[in-house]
């Protein structure tokens, strides 16, 4: 078998009927779509429109909202601030803030605070300073012989 001998096999692949292309082609004039109305119209369907009967997003009930004053917090895990201190892109040895953690390019942006979750593992002994975090972030820092420490921005929530 050479390359120019591939082909599909039989029956793999079935040719496109062109449609509104003459009298003679079968298909011609009004192309299968039948006579007059919308659906003989180029952009048919209604979406959700179920022709008069109740549509399936009216016939189910409404639940929840959405919370006016809901606090957005960027989330950087343990592992990551890690392996920013491992690449020499953080001081680990001074103290963690959330402008430190902007500056190195981890957090692109603070939102209303940077919240750390604890994915991944410490090594080294951190001081942390950020706006909020998970229990077991604390207990991972605090394991490794540092501290994590939250600020009043998530205590005034």
């Amino acid at each position: 078998m050479k390359l120019n001998e591939l082909r599909d096999n039989e029956g793999a692949t079935k040719k496109r009927k062109r449609v509104g292309r003459g009298p003679g082609s079968g298909t011609g004039k009004m192309g299968g779509r039948g006579i007059k109305g919308q659906k003989s119209r180029s952009g048919v369907a209604i979406n959700g429109y179920e022709g008069g009967q109740m549509p399936l997003y009216q016939r189910l009930p409404k639940r929840g909202f959405t919370k006016p004053n809901r606090k957005s917090y960027a989330v950087v895990n343990l592992g990551l601030i890690q392996k920013f201190i491992d690449a020499k892109k953080i001081d680990g040895s001074a103290a963690i803030t959330e402008d430190v953690l902007i500056s190195s390019g981890l957090v692109r942006r603070k939102l209303d605070g940077i919240r750390v979750l604890a994915k991944g593992e410490v090594t080294s002994k951190l001081d942390l300073q950020v706006t909020g975090a998970s229990k077991s972030a604390v207990e991972a820092v605090e394991k490794a012989g540092g501290s994590l420490t939250v600020t009043t921005a998530a205590a005034a929530e």
